[in-house]
């Protein structure tokens, strides 16, 4: 596409007006399927381990569990957008308790930080830059790191995060009331259906495990080793995932990151529209796109170049 400016670009440098009214159009309905996916996955592979018990059906169900508590968490992000549902209401009850409060996240606190890291990505002011791993990675502390998230190391360091607040009881318990009461339903349920392990195993074991491992490997593969610029084609990554990625690595278009930055209104069910109109408008080889989440690794190892996809 030619005559773009070389500094900052808008989604109206890019694409049309009829283009952008399309990918802005919300759906009450692909919204609440979205959460309905992420359950009845959730329910079906705790089913597994309930009727066919095993390590390897465990294994299965930390695996696919992990993944969809990521899925929530995605989903929460969506709501913190007003896109997960048209209503406003809604859109809050349900990314609050059916997404953000069972993974022990508060969708009010994060959506009134969130608008900083877009406003600042990569900048000083950028809330999440903390929440990065130091990049590059030698190969064996990436190895490390992966052992720590995976015997529930990252997962217990991190519920420091759960200290009281200094406002007050009052404040902490606005804090934690909803992960709280979300957790004794999931509890309950959960002993009623196999007794109470059956809750350290198919929900505490994942999210402090696998769960651990993939927020940290999307943390990476969306802004590790970006460039601090004010492009939205090059200070974010988006990475192709197949169906394999999608299901166990990458839930609900999540990889396609640099097209949600460019696009914040847009749902996440459309991300993967934009990022084809992207690329009809020969922007590929301006975007940062990596083949695959291993070919990031690579990169951010210093072990291969990532190559674009």
């Amino acid at each position: 596409m030619s005559g773009l400016p070389e500094g900052p670009l808008t989604a109206g440098d890019l694409l049309t007006l009829d283009e952008l009214r399309d990918l802005r159009r919300p759906s009450a309905l692909r919204g609440a399927s979205l959460v309905l996916h992420a359950w009845v996955t959730i329910a079906a592979a705790i089913a597994l381990y309930r009727c066919w018990p095993s390590a390897v059906t465990l294994a299965v169900a930390v695996v696919v569990i992990g993944a969809r508590q990521l899925g929530l968490l995605v989903l929460m992000h969506e709501a913190a957008h007003w896109l997960l549902l048209p209503r406003p209401r809604l859109d809050t009850w349900v990314g609050t308790w059916l997404a953000a409060a069972p993974v022990g996240a508060d969708l009010r606190a994060y959506r009134r930080s969130h608008h900083l890291h877009h406003r600042h990505t990569q900048q000083a002011e950028d809330p999440d830059l903390p929440l990065a791993t130091p990049l590059p990675l030698s190969r064996s502390r990436l190895a490390l790191l992966v052992l720590q998230d995976l015997i529930g190391w990252t997962a217990l360091a991190r519920l420091g995060a759960w200290r009281p607040s200094p406002d007050g009881p009052a404040a902490t318990w606005r804090r934690w009331r909803a992960p709280l009461i979300a957790n004794a339903a999931l509890y309950s349920v959960l002993t009623f259906v196999g007794g109470p392990w059956l809750y350290l195993l198919v929900w505490v074991l994942p999210l402090a495990t696998w769960f651990q491992l993939l927020s940290r490997l999307r943390s990476v593969a969306e802004h590790g080793l970006m460039p601090t610029v004010d492009d939205p084609l090059r200070n974010t990554r988006s990475v192709r995932a197949g169906g394999l990625a999608r299901a166990l690595l990458a839930p609900y278009w999540v990889n396609y990151h640099l097209e949600h930055h460019l696009l914040v209104f847009v749902p996440c069910w459309k991300l993967r529209r934009a990022h084809q109109l992207l690329l009809a408008r020969h922007l590929g080889p301006r975007m940062e796109r990596a083949r695959s989440y291993a070919a990031v690794l690579g990169q951010l190892t210093g072990a291969r170049a990532s190559g674009r996809s």
